[in-house]
């Protein structure tokens, strides 16, 4: 689940997560929040500078080697949930988790459809939300960095055309699916 609103990818990330087992499907779970480069690196350019955000905040190589890699075939078997918390800027300490034959990593976060991360992803969800939808939804705080970072993100990476599928979030109770 790609999507500018953290709080959208993740709750979307969730229901489908619980839909699968429900239906009896081994999940990992992982947000890729919890994958974030340490704040020296994160903020060396300033808190609100939108191009460290888009380059510098998550720590893809990390996401792959932690967990994505480990669900390859010939993968080493383990994984890992999280990686560090950004409000203390440690790791977690999380214990590795064996890889379940059969397990689905359900993802969620910002720009994963960029080359670094996209290839190892068998489906992508590309939450579409428009630009008015984005300034009122993303917090506060994140404004100044994320949304010019995001337009950045449109821009270069063209998420919609990219995404196996592409659901419009301007409103998360009225999503839709949209064609391509």
């Amino acid at each position: 689940m790609d999507g500018p609103v953290e709080a959208d990818t993740r709750a979307l990330a969730d229901d489908v997560a619980g839909l699968l087992e429900a239906r009896a499907v081994p999940v990992a779970r992982v947000s890729a929040g919890d994958f974030l480069r340490g704040r020296s690196v994160r903020l060396e350019y300033g808190r609100d500078d939108p191009e460290a955000m888009y380059r510098l905040w998550y720590d893809t190589d990390a996401l792959r080697r932690e967990v994505l890699d480990p669900f390859e075939p010939g993968g080493r078997g383990t994984w890992l949930p999280r990686l560090r918390d950004p409000e203390t800027d440690r790791a977690y300490r999380e214990n590795l988790r064996d890889v379940v034959p059969g397990a689905v990593v359900v993802l969620d976060g910002r720009f994963l459809l960029r080359d670094d991360v996209r290839w190892s992803l068998d489906l992508t969800v590309h939450l579409d939300v428009s630009a008015a939808a984005r300034a009122r939804r993303v917090p506060a705080e994140e404004a100044a960095r994320l949304l010019p970072a995001w337009e950045r993100y449109l821009d270069d990476v063209e998420p919609a055309a990219r995404a196996d599928l592409t659901v419009r979030f301007d409103h998360p109770d009225r999503p839709a699916l949209r064609e391509r």
